[in-house]
Protein backbone atom coordinates (compact mmCIF):
# COMPACT_ATOMS: atom_id res chain seq x y z
CA UNK A 1 0.00 0.00 0.00
CA UNK A 2 1.01 3.58 -0.91
CA UNK A 3 2.14 5.79 1.99
CA UNK A 4 2.24 8.95 1.30
CA UNK A 5 1.43 11.47 4.23
CA UNK A 6 0.43 15.17 2.91
CA UNK A 7 3.50 16.51 5.80
CA UNK A 8 5.89 14.04 3.07
CA UNK A 9 8.27 16.57 1.07
CA UNK A 10 7.10 17.25 -2.56
CA UNK A 11 10.70 16.30 -3.86
CA UNK A 12 9.41 14.64 -7.05
CA UNK A 13 6.75 17.55 -8.05
CA UNK A 14 7.39 21.21 -9.40
CA UNK A 15 7.85 22.82 -6.09
CA UNK A 16 10.51 25.58 -5.45
CA UNK A 17 13.77 23.95 -3.40
CA UNK A 18 12.72 26.57 -0.98
CA UNK A 19 9.50 25.08 -0.72
CA UNK A 20 10.91 21.57 -0.24
CA UNK A 21 13.64 22.69 2.33
CA UNK A 22 10.98 23.70 4.36
CA UNK A 23 8.44 20.63 3.95
CA UNK A 24 11.47 18.32 4.47
CA UNK A 25 12.70 20.32 7.56
CA UNK A 26 9.91 20.01 9.34
CA UNK A 27 9.19 16.34 8.09
CA UNK A 28 12.37 15.23 9.58
CA UNK A 29 11.43 17.66 12.94
CA UNK A 30 8.58 15.87 13.86
CA UNK A 31 10.09 12.50 12.84
CA UNK A 32 13.29 13.01 14.71
CA UNK A 33 13.29 15.55 17.20
CA UNK A 34 17.47 14.81 18.31
CA UNK A 35 20.12 14.93 16.02
CA UNK A 36 21.80 11.56 14.01
CA UNK A 37 24.88 10.23 16.00
CA UNK A 38 27.27 12.28 14.88
CA UNK A 39 27.81 14.98 17.64
CA UNK A 40 31.51 13.75 18.57
CA UNK A 41 33.76 14.17 21.63
CA UNK A 42 37.15 14.82 21.85
CA UNK A 43 40.37 14.01 23.77
CA UNK A 44 41.53 17.14 24.82
CA UNK A 45 40.58 20.06 26.77
CA UNK A 46 39.04 22.78 25.42
CA UNK A 47 36.21 25.08 24.41
CA UNK A 48 33.53 22.18 24.39
CA UNK A 49 30.32 22.21 27.02
CA UNK A 50 30.92 18.89 28.74
CA UNK A 51 32.32 19.54 31.99
CA UNK A 52 35.91 17.16 31.98
CA UNK A 53 37.51 19.05 35.56
CA UNK A 54 37.23 20.87 38.53
CA UNK A 55 40.18 22.92 39.20
CA UNK A 56 40.81 26.19 41.21
CA UNK A 57 39.52 29.24 39.75
CA UNK A 58 41.98 31.48 37.77
CA UNK A 59 41.42 35.35 37.77
CA UNK A 60 41.58 36.81 34.67
CA UNK A 61 41.72 33.10 33.41
CA UNK A 62 38.91 31.25 33.60
CA UNK A 63 35.30 31.84 32.86
CA UNK A 64 33.12 32.70 36.27
CA UNK A 65 30.21 31.23 34.49
CA UNK A 66 31.58 28.01 35.55
CA UNK A 67 32.10 28.00 38.68
CA UNK A 68 31.57 24.64 40.39
CA UNK A 69 29.25 26.20 43.60
CA UNK A 70 29.26 22.99 45.31
CA UNK A 71 32.77 22.28 44.81
CA UNK A 72 33.86 26.30 46.12
CA UNK A 73 31.11 25.49 49.18
CA UNK A 74 33.26 22.09 50.23
CA UNK A 75 36.63 23.61 49.41
CA UNK A 76 36.01 27.21 50.59
CA UNK A 77 37.51 29.14 47.91
CA UNK A 78 36.13 29.18 44.09
CA UNK A 79 36.37 26.11 41.40
CA UNK A 80 35.70 25.69 38.19
CA UNK A 81 35.12 23.43 35.64
CA UNK A 82 37.14 23.13 32.49
CA UNK A 83 35.17 21.46 29.36
CA UNK A 84 35.83 18.63 27.21
CA UNK A 85 36.52 19.81 23.69
CA UNK A 86 34.24 19.07 20.79
CA UNK A 87 35.61 18.52 17.58
CA UNK A 88 33.35 19.73 14.30
CA UNK A 89 31.78 16.72 12.27
CA UNK A 90 32.45 16.36 8.76
CA UNK A 91 30.55 13.82 7.29
CA UNK A 92 30.20 12.25 3.69
CA UNK A 93 27.67 11.16 1.75
CA UNK A 94 28.34 8.96 -1.61
CA UNK A 95 25.26 9.09 -3.87
CA UNK A 96 24.92 6.54 -6.61
CA UNK A 97 23.58 8.35 -9.75
CA UNK A 98 24.14 6.03 -12.01
CA UNK A 99 20.86 5.21 -14.73
CA UNK A 100 19.33 2.41 -12.64
CA UNK A 101 18.47 5.48 -10.06
CA UNK A 102 16.75 7.07 -12.68
CA UNK A 103 13.80 4.76 -12.09
CA UNK A 104 10.32 5.16 -10.09
CA UNK A 105 7.14 3.70 -10.67
CA UNK A 106 4.86 5.06 -7.59
CA UNK A 107 5.44 8.85 -6.91
CA UNK A 108 8.77 9.52 -6.74
CA UNK A 109 11.74 7.87 -8.66
CA UNK A 110 15.24 6.55 -6.65
CA UNK A 111 16.96 9.76 -7.36
CA UNK A 112 14.41 12.07 -6.08
CA UNK A 113 14.88 10.05 -2.65
CA UNK A 114 18.65 10.25 -3.04
CA UNK A 115 18.53 13.92 -3.35
CA UNK A 116 16.19 13.65 -0.27
CA UNK A 117 18.03 11.77 1.43
CA UNK A 118 21.51 13.53 1.45
CA UNK A 119 19.26 16.64 2.62
CA UNK A 120 17.70 14.94 5.54
CA UNK A 121 21.57 13.67 6.72
CA UNK A 122 22.67 17.40 6.38
CA UNK A 123 19.38 18.40 8.49
CA UNK A 124 20.15 15.21 11.16
CA UNK A 125 23.97 16.46 10.97
CA UNK A 126 23.32 19.99 11.83
CA UNK A 127 25.67 21.51 14.62
CA UNK A 128 28.11 24.16 15.45
CA UNK A 129 30.63 24.23 13.03
CA UNK A 130 29.42 20.27 11.06
CA UNK A 131 29.90 20.28 7.59
CA UNK A 132 28.52 17.72 5.03
CA UNK A 133 30.52 17.12 1.58
CA UNK A 134 29.25 14.51 -1.58
CA UNK A 135 30.21 12.72 -4.19
CA UNK A 136 28.17 11.66 -6.88
CA UNK A 137 28.68 8.32 -8.63
CA UNK A 138 27.85 8.97 -12.49
CA UNK A 139 28.47 7.77 -15.92
CA UNK A 140 31.58 10.46 -15.66
CA UNK A 141 33.25 9.07 -12.48
CA UNK A 142 32.77 10.12 -9.25
CA UNK A 143 31.70 13.75 -9.05
CA UNK A 144 33.06 15.89 -5.64
CA UNK A 145 31.11 19.11 -3.49
CA UNK A 146 32.84 20.36 -0.71
CA UNK A 147 31.74 20.38 2.51
CA UNK A 148 29.56 23.49 3.62
CA UNK A 149 27.54 23.82 6.60
CA UNK A 150 24.75 21.41 7.32
CA UNK A 151 21.82 23.72 5.96
CA UNK A 152 23.70 25.04 2.31
CA UNK A 153 24.19 21.27 1.84
CA UNK A 154 20.49 20.42 2.14
CA UNK A 155 19.63 23.08 -0.15
CA UNK A 156 22.54 22.10 -2.23
CA UNK A 157 20.87 18.45 -2.34
CA UNK A 158 17.52 19.57 -3.26
CA UNK A 159 18.50 22.28 -6.20
CA UNK A 160 21.21 19.51 -7.84
CA UNK A 161 19.74 18.47 -11.13
CA UNK A 162 20.73 14.96 -12.13
CA UNK A 163 20.73 14.00 -16.12
CA UNK A 164 20.81 10.58 -16.77
CA UNK A 165 23.53 8.85 -18.18
CA UNK A 166 23.74 5.84 -20.48
CA UNK A 167 27.93 5.83 -20.31
CA UNK A 168 28.81 3.45 -17.98
CA UNK A 169 30.96 4.81 -15.08
CA UNK A 170 32.73 2.77 -12.34
CA UNK A 171 31.02 0.62 -10.43
CA UNK A 172 30.15 0.74 -6.41
CA UNK A 173 32.70 -0.83 -5.63
CA UNK A 174 35.62 1.29 -7.17
CA UNK A 175 33.60 4.27 -5.83
CA UNK A 176 33.70 2.94 -2.42
CA UNK A 177 37.41 2.56 -2.78
CA UNK A 178 37.68 6.03 -3.99
CA UNK A 179 35.49 7.51 -1.17
CA UNK A 180 37.55 5.98 1.58
CA UNK A 181 40.78 6.65 -0.14
CA UNK A 182 40.25 10.61 -0.86
CA UNK A 183 38.97 11.44 2.92
CA UNK A 184 40.38 9.13 5.53
CA UNK A 185 39.91 11.26 8.38
CA UNK A 186 37.17 8.99 10.90
CA UNK A 187 34.09 10.37 11.21
CA UNK A 188 30.28 9.38 9.36
CA UNK A 189 29.82 8.03 6.14
CA UNK A 190 26.89 7.11 4.09
CA UNK A 191 26.88 5.47 0.94
CA UNK A 192 22.78 6.35 -1.06
CA UNK A 193 22.60 3.84 -3.67
CA UNK A 194 19.82 0.94 -5.19
CA UNK A 195 22.65 -1.91 -4.55
CA UNK A 196 21.88 -2.20 -8.52
CA UNK A 197 24.97 -4.26 -9.66
CA UNK A 198 26.03 -3.41 -13.73
CA UNK A 199 26.72 -7.21 -14.54
CA UNK A 200 22.89 -8.32 -12.96
CA UNK A 201 24.71 -9.98 -10.12
CA UNK A 202 21.93 -10.80 -7.48
CA UNK A 203 24.35 -13.60 -5.79
CA UNK A 204 27.41 -12.96 -2.97
CA UNK A 205 30.20 -12.39 -3.28
CA UNK A 206 29.41 -8.72 -4.40
CA UNK A 207 32.03 -6.46 -5.61
CA UNK A 208 30.95 -4.20 -3.03
CA UNK A 209 31.60 -6.20 0.00
CA UNK A 210 35.34 -5.46 0.47
CA UNK A 211 35.28 -1.97 -0.05
CA UNK A 212 32.33 -1.47 1.97
CA UNK A 213 33.84 -3.52 4.93
CA UNK A 214 36.99 -1.23 4.68
CA UNK A 215 35.11 1.78 4.56
CA UNK A 216 33.14 1.03 8.04
CA UNK A 217 35.74 -0.40 9.94
CA UNK A 218 37.56 3.44 10.03
CA UNK A 219 34.12 5.43 9.46
CA UNK A 220 30.51 5.53 11.13
CA UNK A 221 28.93 3.96 7.73
CA UNK A 222 25.15 3.58 7.16
CA UNK A 223 24.24 2.09 3.74
CA UNK A 224 20.56 3.50 2.75
CA UNK A 225 19.31 1.19 0.13
CA UNK A 226 16.83 2.90 -2.53
CA UNK A 227 13.82 0.27 -4.20
CA UNK A 228 10.80 0.37 -5.70
CA UNK A 229 7.95 -1.94 -5.49
CA UNK A 230 8.23 -2.81 -9.04
CA UNK A 231 11.60 -4.05 -8.49
CA UNK A 232 9.87 -6.43 -5.92
CA UNK A 233 7.45 -8.18 -7.88
CA UNK A 234 6.16 -7.94 -11.36
CA UNK A 235 2.65 -6.55 -11.84
CA UNK A 236 0.34 -8.72 -14.19
CA UNK A 237 -0.26 -6.18 -17.32
CA UNK A 238 0.25 -8.73 -20.15
CA UNK A 239 3.55 -8.55 -22.67
CA UNK A 240 5.74 -5.48 -21.74
CA UNK A 241 9.51 -4.58 -23.07
CA UNK A 242 11.74 -4.26 -19.93
CA UNK A 243 15.04 -2.75 -20.08
CA UNK A 244 18.22 -3.02 -18.06
CA UNK A 245 19.06 0.53 -17.14
CA UNK A 246 22.94 -0.15 -16.78
CA UNK A 247 23.28 -2.24 -20.10
CA UNK A 248 20.38 -1.22 -22.48
CA UNK A 249 19.34 -4.47 -22.95
CA UNK A 250 16.08 -5.13 -23.27
CA UNK A 251 14.10 -8.34 -23.08
CA UNK A 252 10.14 -9.06 -24.17
CA UNK A 253 8.54 -10.99 -20.93
CA UNK A 254 4.63 -11.55 -20.59
CA UNK A 255 4.09 -10.41 -16.99
CA UNK A 256 0.45 -12.52 -16.96
CA UNK A 257 2.21 -15.71 -16.95
CA UNK A 258 1.83 -16.58 -13.14
CA UNK A 259 5.18 -18.95 -12.75
CA UNK A 260 7.19 -16.34 -14.24
CA UNK A 261 5.97 -13.17 -11.16
CA UNK A 262 6.31 -15.75 -8.78
CA UNK A 263 9.88 -16.87 -9.72
CA UNK A 264 10.77 -12.89 -10.37
CA UNK A 265 9.88 -12.64 -6.54
CA UNK A 266 11.15 -15.05 -5.07
CA UNK A 267 14.76 -14.14 -7.34
CA UNK A 268 14.21 -10.55 -6.09
CA UNK A 269 13.44 -11.69 -2.45
CA UNK A 270 16.86 -13.52 -2.23
CA UNK A 271 19.09 -10.82 -3.55
CA UNK A 272 17.27 -8.41 -0.73
CA UNK A 273 18.30 -10.85 1.68
CA UNK A 274 21.85 -11.61 0.41
CA UNK A 275 22.18 -7.41 0.22
CA UNK A 276 21.53 -7.38 4.04
CA UNK A 277 23.49 -9.92 4.84
CA UNK A 278 26.21 -8.38 2.67
CA UNK A 279 25.75 -4.89 4.39
CA UNK A 280 25.65 -6.39 7.95
CA UNK A 281 28.50 -8.64 7.60
CA UNK A 282 30.18 -5.51 7.01
CA UNK A 283 29.58 -3.80 10.15
CA UNK A 284 27.87 -1.23 8.39
CA UNK A 285 24.37 0.31 9.23
CA UNK A 286 21.15 -0.36 6.75
CA UNK A 287 18.05 1.26 6.18
CA UNK A 288 15.81 0.50 2.98
CA UNK A 289 13.76 2.86 2.24
CA UNK A 290 10.91 2.66 -0.75
CA UNK A 291 9.56 4.83 -3.64
CA UNK A 292 5.84 3.84 -2.05
CA UNK A 293 6.26 4.53 1.37
CA UNK A 294 7.30 7.83 3.91
CA UNK A 295 10.35 7.92 3.64
CA UNK A 296 11.39 10.59 6.32
CA UNK A 297 9.85 8.25 8.72
CA UNK A 298 11.20 5.15 7.55
CA UNK A 299 14.84 6.94 8.06
CA UNK A 300 14.21 8.64 11.35
CA UNK A 301 12.99 5.19 12.81
CA UNK A 302 16.53 3.85 11.85
CA UNK A 303 18.50 6.28 13.44
CA UNK A 304 16.25 7.01 16.60
CA UNK A 305 16.67 2.59 17.20
CA UNK A 306 19.36 1.71 16.00
CA UNK A 307 22.43 2.05 17.96
CA UNK A 308 25.50 2.99 16.23
CA UNK A 309 28.27 -0.11 16.50
CA UNK A 310 30.93 2.74 18.70
CA UNK A 311 31.88 6.70 18.87
CA UNK A 312 34.40 7.40 16.11
CA UNK A 313 36.48 10.70 17.29
CA UNK A 314 35.34 13.39 14.11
Amino acid sequence: MTQRPDSLPPLGGTASPEAVFGALELAVRRRLPGRLHGDKRGLRLGSGSDPEEVVRYRPGEDDVRRIDWNVTARAGEPHVWRPLAEHELEAWVLVDDSPSMAFGTVALEKRDIAAGVVAAISLLTAGPGNRLGTAHLTGEGLTWSQPVPSRAAAHRALRRHVTSSTKGGPDLATALRTFAARHPRPGVRVVVTDLVEPDGRSERPFAWEQPLRRLAAAHETLLVEIVDPRELELPDVGTVTLEDPETGRRQEVFTSDRKLRKRYAEVSAAHRAATADAVRSARAGHVVLRTDRDWVRDLARHVNGAPMRRVVPA
